[in-house]
């Protein structure tokens, strides 16, 4: 139990100490006008109050990852904490806090416009290309799966969800944000945090042995699949996750001050970092081995896991509530994945969204793709949403390194994860089966000359480069 609350303790000073060193490097200024206030257009750029920035951020990152992510990662035992703790506090908040600062200081700007503005024209497209697809794969998936969750329990057909979800997603989508997101979301975020927190004090005072294997040196996963890279790509959402980087820019059109960018930005990725820090512990506290765990997992899903804790832990109230939390968090970030398209689209094709029809010029054929996609068998696509989804937060770190560069501002807060990342990435193409199925030894030593070759030419063309443009001109 002491070891929790290491961890625990840890995530929260990470926040008060490197949270503020990062946030004092990128120096935000009370006295810009930030986009929601000067762009206000009754939309997507509706100015709202903190405290519901902070929730609406929390449940769009969030989903079904800082459970289910967490979850499987506990299969490999101690070392996935290290990874949440590490990861959130150095890697994922920064991440989310330069996606959300740098979409504040470009007009709101989604992650492929940000991309392009400081890695170039080539990178821009990729991103838009790249973010599209993704973005549409997690929000056909988001309406799958809650489908078959409601229609398990209803025995009614999964299509009459499918198009029920569909119907929410178009409206969530193409509505002001404030209509539906902001005024039902910040009650669900406070839902997901009470949850969360019920279970643990539940663990704490139940009669289960808190994190009873200590043991680092021990890989506990059942199937024997190696820590490195795949605990990394596995357990996304509470250490590091680029889907965040996608929804970070609706929150940023919202906020009133860049001020706003530690607590709504960083401070959201730290209670998601809490959340995958409880359902990790969870993982490995209430099965008496990993094995137990892989047997509900492969009888059912995550979500097995889920429901029998929560019945367990909280009865039948809780249940209840877990099985509403796998069909809500899902759902709730679909639809911003949805809407993070259209904003896309829009950008890309220069569309004005202020009218409702512009808004349904995209939002029309975009949710008829995204329906076709939805009846087709795309699992083996799928298998790639782990990979594209870390390979994407290595981009936006490391364009978020190029700009603190040019800035002449402390640029390692985000080159050192961001070459982690690219070492991980390119060892898991190389060795998966999905990628080129190459030896483990040799993937891992062409993910390391991978990730020095891109600290070697970021060093060259940007961090080594002298004289760089004034912070406040760049900032600008």
């Amino acid at each position: 139990m002491l070891y929790f609350f290491v961890c625990l303790f840890a995530l929260i000073i990470g926040y008060f100490t490197y949270g503020k060193f990062v946030d004092r490097i990128m120096a935000p200024d009370a006295n810009v006008t930030t986009p929601a206030c000067r762009l206000e257009d009754g939309v997507d750029f509706v100015p709202m109050p903190k405290w519901k920035l902070i929730l609406i951020q929390v449940l769009d990152i969030a989903g079904i990852g800082p459970i289910f992510g967490p979850i499987l990662g506990a299969l490999y035992g101690p070392v996935a904490l290290l990874w949440i703790v590490f990861g959130c506090i150095f890697a994922g908040a920064v991440h989310d806090y330069m996606s959300g600062m740098l979409s504040l200081r470009n007009d709101g700007a989604s992650v492929p416009e940000l991309v392009g503005e400081y890695m170039g024209m080539t990178a821009r497209q990729v991103m838009r290309v790249f973010s599209v697809v993704l973005l549409l794969l997690v929000g056909v998936v988001f309406v799958l799966a809650p489908a078959k969750l409601l229609a398990g329990i209803t025995g009614m057909q999964a299509g009459i969800f499918v198009a029920c979800i569909f119907g929410y997603y178009f409206l969530a989508t193409i509505l002001p944000i404030d209509k539906l997101i902001g005024r039902f979301y910040p009650f669900l975020g406070g839902l997901l945090i009470v949850m969360t927190v019920a279970l643990a004090i539940a663990l704490m005072v139940g009669d289960y042995s808190i994190l009873p294997n200590m043991d680092f040196s021990v890989n506990t996963h059942p199937g024997d699949k190696p820590i490195w890279p795949l605990l990394f790509i596995t357990l996304s959402c509470g250490a590091l996750s680029g889907f965040h980087s996608t929804q970070s820019p609706l929150i940023a059109r919202c906020c009133t001050s860049e001020k706003q960018g530690r607590e709504v930005f960083y401070g959201a990725m730290i209670i998601e970092g809490v959340i995958a820090l409880i359902w990790a512990t969870i993982g490995m506290s209430f099965y008496n081995s990993p094995e137990a765990m892989q047997a509900v997992i492969s009888a059912g899903s995550p979500a097995a896991v889920v429901k029998e804790v929560s019945n367990t832990l909280l009865g039948p109230i809780g249940g209840t509530l877990a099985v509403l939390a796998i069909i809500v968090l899902p759902i709730t970030s679909g639809d911003t994945a949805f809407r993070s398209t259209r904003l896309i689209l829009a950008e890309s094709f220069k569309i004005d969204q202020k009218a409702a029809a512009k808004r349904l010029m995209i939002a029309v054929p975009l949710f008829a793709i995204g329906y076709v996609i939805s009846t087709q068998n795309f699992s083996t696509i799928w298998r790639y949403f782990g990979f594209s989804n870390q390979a994407l937060s290595t981009m936006v770190l490391w364009a978020g390194a190029v700009y603190l560069a040019k800035s002449c501002k402390l640029h390692w807060i985000c080159t050192l994860p961001a070459t982690f990342m690219t070492a991980v990435c390119v060892t898991f193409i190389a060795q998966a089966k999905i990628g080129f199925g190459l030896p483990m030894e040799t993937s891992i030593m062409i993910g390391a000359a991978g990730a020095v070759i891109a600290l070697i030419i970021f060093m060259l063309k940007f961090g080594l480069k002298k004289p760089c443009k004034t912070a406040e001109s760049s900032a600008n």
